[in-house]
């Protein structure tokens, strides 16, 4: 499987759903928050749980069968958290470092901080948001190719 068809695949699905407000789907657990994309012959899945304290799973299929997966974990820490900024920034997501959001990026008094080991195949890595010099958010994720 060529990675960059898929890295493309990925980032197209993650606006399409959370980073984009795209519609929900059916919980897959108990008060489970779903959202899913399709295009061809690959499929993508995010699903998690809470809100201000949350965990989660990305995941990609491809005919069926899953082939790569992410878990995170994240909560806000301070006053002040913009979902909308989390939003906007997920959405920048790049072929480079197609895991959550950017490096870095900032709008207004918010500054959103990726940082990632690893690559597509077996990664980790966290991501902070701060107002001005107050961290108010954090998550750390990790993942990689499945079978």
């Amino acid at each position: 499987m060529e990675y960059g068809s898929v890295i493309d695949f990925l980032i197209e699905a993650k606006k399409a759903t959370y980073a984009g407000n795209g519609p929900q789907s059916a919980s897959s657990r108990p008060s489970s928050r779903d959202l899913e994309y399709a295009k061809g012959t690959l499929r993508y899945i995010d699903t998690y749980l809470g809100s201000e304290k949350f965990a989660g799973e990305e995941a990609l299929w491809e005919d069926g069968k899953p082939f790569w997966a992410m878990n995170y974990v994240g909560r806000v820490i301070a006053e002040g958290f913009s979902g909308d900024f989390l939003k906007d920034a997920l959405s920048r997501a790049a072929p480079d470092m197609p895991y959550r959001g950017p490096g870095h990026f900032a709008d207004g008094p918010f500054r959103y901080r990726c940082e990632v080991d690893g690559t597509f195949d077996w990664f980790s890595g966290r991501e902070f948001i701060f107002l001005g010099e107050t961290k108010v958010y954090e998550c750390l994720f990790h993942g990689g190719l499945i079978r």
